[in-house]
């Protein structure tokens, strides 16, 4: 999902509403992918311990309602699941969001039923540990050598280094592609319509 804007645009939101300092866009796009924990304590180093719980708050309430126009797919974003799952690819999501979240960006794109299971950031340690890429593996059985994380931030490559498991850098989303390099991904494409075709080649 292209949701890089309204991210930044709910943390705006909700930072104001808590009379903070608002962070810039830059600083605030650094964040996408990690915990809201782990995001609030890049944004206001030092800060009380309770802000990220305030800050999660105000977030919820604007991502939800005031803000609740669902994020857009990338152009062909469906096409390429219906066709992975055609193929016979196991399909999980390991992402930065809570559980709320991602169940409500689940249901509003009718996406849910092409994942066969999904893990948060409020289920288990945010990106970049590897404890969701482990959670995945374990519960279907495939090795890390037979997984491949596919992502838009170096949060998420960075775990699957973390894994051991390979991954593919996407260049559409977050950060740039120097950032995606950095972890050594096997490869980085510029549209998710590219995925079926670069699995093929592999």
């Amino acid at each position: 999902m292209d949701s890089e804007a309204h991210i930044i645009a709910c943390v705006e939101a909700a930072v104001k509403d808590l009379k903070l300092a608002v962070p810039s866009q830059a600083a605030i796009r650094d964040i996408i992918g990690l915990g809201l924990h782990e995001a609030v304590n890049r944004l206001y180093p030092g800060s009380e311990p309770d802000l990220h719980l305030q800050i999660a708050a105000r977030y919820r309430v604007h991502f939800f309602k005031e803000n609740g126009t669902p994020s857009a797919l990338f152009e062909g974003a469906r096409e390429v699941l219906r066709e992975l799952l055609r193929q016979g690819y196991i399909l999980a999501v390991a992402t930065g969001k809570g559980r709320k979240g991602l169940d409500y960006a689940l249901e509003s794109t009718g996406l849910g039923d092409y994942f066969h299971l999904t893990r948060c950031a409020d289920e288990s340690f945010s990106k970049p540990h590897p404890e969701m890429l482990n959670q995945i593996l374990e519960q279907t059985g495939v090795e890390p050598r037979h997984a491949l994380m596919i992502g838009d931030t170096e949060y998420d490559l960075e775990m699957a280094v973390n894994a051991g498991m390979p991954s593919l850098g996407v260049t559409y989303g977050t950060h740039s592609r120097d950032r995606l390099l950095k972890h050594n991904p096997l490869a980085c494409v510029d549209r998710i319509t590219e995925i079926p075709a670069w699995l093929d080649s592999d």
